[in-house]
């Protein structure tokens, strides 16, 4: 019986069709070709948080499923040893540098000489003063007039609200400020009155900062009805300030950022944001990953002088709105890619 069985199974294993080799469509091949074998270079302003988590995780699933090399330096929020992993970067000629600006001057001359070195250069999230190849990320103006249009819409004297708010911006020099107030400045302008601000001041992305600049502010205006945020692990400092004032009913907090659960939807739930403008940083890391793929299989005959944008959708989210896909998580992320 036993060599009846062994006899049947080989007939079968002779019988079953050998597996079909990989047709070629033309580009295939071709476009694996170009990716395998090539370096990456990655500059975040520091790695550690959800957003710059987020894209690096796109990247490293690229890096592994095409056999390219990904190079990732870590400056720890230093714009000076930023700025020195960048030279360094430039040295070495890896074939794309993929940068997270911590200010609009910061890296500008930088980019201009990888370009002029022939490398191709990515900036993600916030807009240098120089364009680079590419630029993936947020209209921050636009960002700011939906923030503001919202919490207007709360606190305006013609809907009833006091119209009195407070702005917390993060660091000045950085173009989430720089174009930023700008848009709130001109939006508050344009509620001719229905709307005033009567704080504005810097946390430099501090959370710490933030409670503590808004606990004075709270303290010395207690009819504001609005708080606008730059940024969501920063306004979780002002949150906690109007929770510690009882004002949580009262005082609408208005932030933005890129979408993670933690830090947005939770945020929802819980009444600590009344709105939130979300730039899905998930989203982000897969257009960082086909953009690359791009760069890599075309390369730029002359980096830099023929820049695209590739400017974020905004997606809007409170109570009302928010649903299971609204928001996305680190872990799934990296369990299963953007």
């Amino acid at each position: 019986m036993r060599k009846l069985l062994t006899t049947v199974l080989a007939g079968f294993l002779t019988a079953a069709p050998a597996l079909a080799e990989k047709p070629d469509d033309g580009l295939v091949f071709e476009s694996a070709a170009a990716l395998k074998g090539k370096t990456v270079a990655y500059l975040p302003i520091a790695m550690g948080f959800d957003l710059t988590e987020a894209w690096v995780t796109g990247l490293k699933k690229d890096a592994e499923t095409w056999g390219y090399e990904l190079t990732i330096r870590d400056p720890n929020w230093s714009v000076d040893a930023g700025a020195q992993a960048f030279a360094q970067l430039i040295q070495e000629q890896p074939d794309v540098i993929v940068v997270h600006p911590p200010e609009i001057q910061a890296y500008a001359r930088l980019i201009q000489q990888a370009e002029r070195a022939g490398i191709a250069v990515v900036v993600v999230s916030l807009k240098a003063s120089t364009n680079a190849d590419y630029f993936i990320g947020p209209d921050w103006y636009d960002m700011a007039v939906a923030q503001t249009k919202s919490v207007i819409e709360m606190c305006g004297k013609s809907k009833g609200g006091s119209g009195k708010i407070a702005v917390m911006q993060g660091v000045l020099t950085n173009p989430t400020s720089q174009y930023g107030i700008q848009a709130i400045e001109a939006t508050v302008a344009e509620s001719g009155g229905d709307i005033e601000i009567v704080s504005n001041q810097a946390a430099d992305w501090d959370a710490s900062k933030a409670h503590a600049i808004a606990t004075t502010v709270l303290q010395a205006n207690p009819d504001l009805c609005g708080y606008v945020g730059m940024w969501d692990n920063m306004d979780v400092g002002i949150a906690a300030a109007i929770r510690e004032a009882g004002k949580q009913d009262t005082v609408k907090l208005v932030s933005s950022g890129g979408g993670n659960r933690d830090s947005a939807c939770a945020n929802i739930e819980n009444g600590n944001f009344a709105t939130y403008i979300s730039y899905d940083a998930a989203a982000q890391a897969r257009d960082l990953m086909m953009v690359v793929r791009s760069v890599l299989q075309n390369p730029p005959e002359e980096p830099g002088a023929h820049p695209v944008a590739l400017y974020t959708p905004l997606r809007s989210i409170d109570k009302a709105t928010m649903h299971s896909g609204s928001c996305w998580s680190l872990d799934t992320l990296q369990a299963y890619g953007p």
